[in-house]
């Protein structure tokens, strides 16, 4: 799948309605990776990447949000989500947005609107994702952008990676009104080491950074991650950061002003090879990131934190908005089994992990011998 011809920065692009092709049926497949954020995060939030433009640095990793569709010729729609055990269905038509299968639903909905002409159709919509609820690795955005992928792979919609990102965010921001910023939606579109801009009027350019292998390789080893076992719901944080934000908190938004430079200062270090000076900005970005809201850090978090560096750790941070969820490190290599011996005894949940060099990715996974014309209903 390739970015749109308009290049780097996304547009409002969108087939003409009605466009997609609709009869095509068979199982079809996508998986979208999972990110590790290290400087930056909640300057993409708005109102402050719409007054002051935030940025950025991020990195996929070899953790997935899956999605397989089959469009049926039924008058039920059937989703899944194996990771939660859980399965609803629904007569065909505009979906009821609400319970635990809300992200399934909502781009069921965005699909049928906005690309089939209001025309419903059977489906069979099954997900897991390689992470606990609450993982802070971006994992909600993820697995609505391999469900927004699979559709597009499905119904041979002309969407660039850009594209997908963006009706991703639209889906959990505007349709479902969820809190939460944009990084998320495009690491899992692009995938990659990515330096990350958000502008006013909605423009994103995602900057993929050119690495040197060896790079690259240091930087992998030197990273560990943690789980912490309390996972969180992120909205009540980035609610608290964006009222602080709109009632222009001096003291969150010079905070977030810091947060926008560390991740300038990260990427120069990162393309440099530095892996010990993005450490040390990792650890000064922990620090004015706990000053965005109350709720980010808490005891656990805090005495991790403390074990990891007393075993070597170079620096860290919580992943994503904070409060739970899994912590990302930065160490020596050759510290890392001493770390992560130390913080499986503290309690926490350590791993070491590969980078995903690639985004978002759908394929067919066969087609049925017999291909039947869908029973289309007019969406109620």
């Amino acid at each position: 799948m390739d970015a749109p011809l308009s290049g780097f920065i996304s547009t409002s692009f969108r087939p003409e309605r009605g466009q997609s092709a609709i009869s095509r049926n068979g199982t079809y497949r996508a998986r979208a990776p999972l990110r590790l954020a290290f400087a930056g995060g909640g300057t993409d939030l708005s109102p402050y990447s719409d007054v002051h433009g935030g940025a950025v640095l991020n990195a996929t990793i070899n953790r997935f949000a899956h999605a397989s569709l089959r469009i049926t010729g039924g008058d039920r729609v059937e989703m899944r989500a194996l990771d939660l055990g859980c399965e609803e269905q629904e007569a065909v038509g505009l979906l009821p947005a609400v319970g635990p299968l809300s992200l399934h639903r909502a781009v069921y909905n965005r699909i049928v609107r906005e690309f089939c002409d209001g025309r419903a159709f059977g489906a069979n919509i099954t997900t897991m994702i390689d992470a606990p609820p609450g993982s802070g690795l971006g994992s909600s955005s993820a697995l609505v952008v391999a469900l927004v992928d699979v559709f597009r792979e499905a119904l041979g919609l002309p969407l660039g990676r850009y594209d997908v990102a963006h009706i991703a965010f639209e889906i959990e921001r505007v349709d479902l009104a969820l809190a939460g910023g944009k990084q998320d939606q495009y690491a899992a579109s692009f995938g990659g080491v990515n330096f990350i801009e958000f502008l006013p009027s909605d423009r994103v350019i995602v900057n993929p950074l050119r690495i040197s292998p060896t790079t690259l390789s240091e930087l992998q080893a030197s990273i560990v991650i943690c789980f912490t076992g309390q996972s969180r719901a992120s909205e009540d944080i980035i609610l608290d950061q964006v009222s602080s934000i709109a009632e222009s908190d001096p003291k969150v938004i010079e905070n977030l002003h810091c947060l926008k430079s560390d991740a300038v200062e990260m990427k120069q270090a990162l393309l440099l090879g530095d892996i010990p000076g993005m450490a040390e900005i990792l650890d000064r970005s922990w620090h004015a990131k706990k000053a965005t809201a109350h709720c980010i850090s808490n005891n656990l978090i805090e005495s991790l934190w403390d074990i990891a560096h007393r075993n070597g750790a170079l620096a860290g941070k919580i992943s994503g908005a904070g409060g739970g969820g899994f912590m990302v490190f930065l160490v020596d290599p050759d510290e890392r089994v001493r770390v992560m011996r130390a913080l499986k005894e503290g309690g926490g949940t350590p791993d070491s992990i590969s980078l995903a060099h690639d985004g978002v990715a759908a394929w067919s996974a066969g087609r049925g011998r017999h291909p039947e014309p869908l029973s289309l209903a007019p969406a109620s």
